[in-house]
């Protein structure tokens, strides 16, 4: 495996995060923020969960880190990193990482294939509350790439309800042009879906009572297709079969293209169609039915939305699973100033830059450990992500 410059790595990973301001008085910084920030992030893809283990990593890495580190004050103290992590503003440590993102894809090779579909969901961090202090859990908005499988960014909000306000900052900081968004029933609002359209991407959301005028008027439109004299109203159809772990599932789309009896999607901008989805599933011999409606800016291709529908999972088993599973992140119980918010953005710069990584084959939990055991492999997988200047 080819030798990285460590220097190099460094200085390239400082490029894109420089923008951080560092909130300490500067006459008593004894270890530069750059260089906290970059052996957080090595120590985090190396396995590292909480401030202790940052630390602990870096005792153990000291020889190797003070061959390209300055480290005036040798190796920072757990109590440092703690300081300085709960202390530093998530907005422009998040827009770095945006920024980040945005610079590797743009620098890809452009492929002609479908258009990149971005899921938009929220999870929670379960252990980031305190009830003593009256604090809830935060609850982090991310958007992911399907194409890419990379997390284009994320946005905080205090609960699940906030979704509302956090998912347009989110949009706000994103380039989305030419993609399809998919929100799930929180998301979908007017305001949204102006903003998608207006940052030129369409969009697929669910729609459920909140709602509840238009999801009514959705409802008996389809339930009115059923009947021989109205099923003309069905644009198109497609049915999606699926197996594996246990089930099999089939989903059927249909398509509604002329809404002009539907008062309610008039005041929705671009909304050109709206979907009906039975999902049966038969699992150990017994079947179930779900069946879900969304509204989109699509014209009503079924095939193209029942896939699209489907695609919004991948932010639950590519995301969400993966920081749950390999990161452990529920169980992390930072709780101090912006703690929580900025090990979260750590955790995804980490998974991007594993995911991200072709050099071996292995499972995700299994680079971490070896990236923790091989110096140079820890290097490797930040050097992917390289943007060329």
């Amino acid at each position: 495996m080819e030798n990285i410059n460590s220097k190099k790595a460094y200085d390239n990973f400082n490029y894109h995060f420089s923008q951080v301001s560092d909130p300490r008085q500067s006459w008593k910084v004894l270890h530069p923020l750059p260089e906290v920030l970059f052996i957080a992030v090595l120590a985090i893809i190396s396995g590292a969960e909480d401030f202790i283990e940052i630390n602990d990593y870096a005792s153990t890495k000291r020889k190797w880190l003070k061959s390209f580190l300055v480290l005036p004050g040798g190796i920072p103290s757990h109590d440092t990193f703690n300081r300085v992590l709960c202390a530093i503003d998530p907005n422009e440590f998040e827009q770095c990482f945006v920024s980040w993102i945005s610079d590797y894809l743009g620098q890809l090779p452009i492929q002609e294939e479908d258009r990149d579909i971005i899921p938009i969901d929220g999870k929670t961090i379960c252990n980031s509350g305190d009830q003593r202090k009256g604090n809830k859990a935060i609850h982090m908005v991310s958007a992911l790439s399907v194409k890419s499988g990379l997390i284009l960014g994320q946005r905080k909000c205090n609960e699940k309800s906030n979704e509302i306000t956090a998912i347009p900052l989110l949009l706000k900081m994103l380039d989305i042009a030419g993609c399809i968004i998919t929100i799930d029933a929180m998301g979908c609002q007017k305001n949204i879906a102006h903003q998608i359209h207006e940052k030129g991407a369409d969009y697929v959301l669910a729609l459920k009572g909140n709602q509840g005028n238009l999801a009514k008027e959705v409802e008996e439109l389809f339930q009115k297709t059923d009947k021989p004299e109205f099923a003309h109203y069905i644009h198109d159809q497609d049915i999606e079969h699926d197996k594996g772990h246990g089930r099999i599932e089939e989903r059927h789309c249909k398509t509604i293209n002329n809404l002009q009896w539907l008062y309610e999607t008039q005041s929705w901008t671009n909304l050109k169609s709206i979907a009906k989805v039975t999902a049966t599933v038969v699992r150990n011999g017994v079947e179930t039915h779900e069946t879900r409606y969304y509204i989109s800016s699509l014209e009503g291709n079924a095939k193209q939305m029942n896939r699209t529908i489907r695609k919004h999972w991948a932010i639950e088993n590519s995301l969400h699973w993966v920081l749950d599973v390999t990161f452990n992140e529920d169980n992390c119980r930072v709780r101090s100033g912006n703690g929580a918010e900025n090990l979260s953005i750590m955790r995804r710069v980490a998974l991007n830059t594993i995911k991200n990584d072709k050099t071996a084959k292995a499972s995700l939990k299994n680079k971490r450990k070896r990236a923790g055991w091989d110096d140079n492999y820890a290097l490797i997988i930040l050097a992917q992500m390289i943007v060329n200047r």
